[in-house]
């Protein structure tokens, strides 16, 4: 078993970091440290490798290095699926620009306080192993950036006490809603979904 169990009961969160690369050295304590949510399960991996990068945009990813994930994700079957990245600052127009969508066929990222930014997980993953209601995210935290790594510790710890999709989306169109409405566009957009639709 790749992963820690935290809690029990619905429902299951499945939160993963130190994906690729040397972002573990970023990210992988945030996971090593958090605690059991209130209400249901929370698994997590805190590094997954600390070998070569390969972008999870990359089919390859899911079938190499990243098989502990989909092991994980077939066994638990999580409603709530996180993935904690880091990225430099000098690529920050790189994953937020408009462009990112013709260029590379995935939506940019948004950006939130301190440099966080927040994307929907890879499309190979989203659509082969999780329902169309499930909540799929990315969280992005910019290297060397003490602030931004302590407020996404912040989100990913009030990310665990949410019990859907819906509860999570309510919050953020409290809290960031243009980012939010863009989310959501950016979700109906990747499902071929109406207006009415979520």
């Amino acid at each position: 078993m790749s992963y820690r169990i935290l809690g029990e009961g619905e429902p299951v969160r499945l939160f993963v970091a130190g994906l690729h690369g040397e972002e573990w050295k970023d990210t992988t304590d945030i996971l090593e440290n958090i605690d059991a949510p209130e209400k249901g399960t929370l698994a997590v991996i805190p590094l997954v490798s600390k070998g070569n990068y390969i972008s999870t945009l990359d089919d390859s990813y899911f079938t190499e290095i990243g098989t502990v994930i989909i092991e994980a994700v077939e066994e638990l079957r999580p409603d709530v699926y996180i993935e904690i990245h880091s990225y430099s600052a000098e690529n920050l127009e790189k994953l937020t620009g408009a462009e990112r969508l013709q260029r590379i066929g995935v939506p940019a990222f948004s950006r939130l306080d301190h440099d966080v930014l927040l994307g929907s997980v890879a499309p190979y993953v989203r659509r082969k192993y999780f329902p169309q209601d499930a909540l799929c995210l990315t969280f992005e935290i910019q290297k060397g950036n003490a602030l931004s790594k302590e407020y996404a510790t912040r989100i990913i710890k009030r990310m665990k006490e949410f019990t859907s999709r819906d509860e999570f989306l309510k919050c953020m169109l409290e809290r960031y809603p243009k980012q939010a409405r863009k989310a959501i566009e950016d979700y109906r957009n990747f499902y071929g979904l109406s207006d009415d639709e979520l």
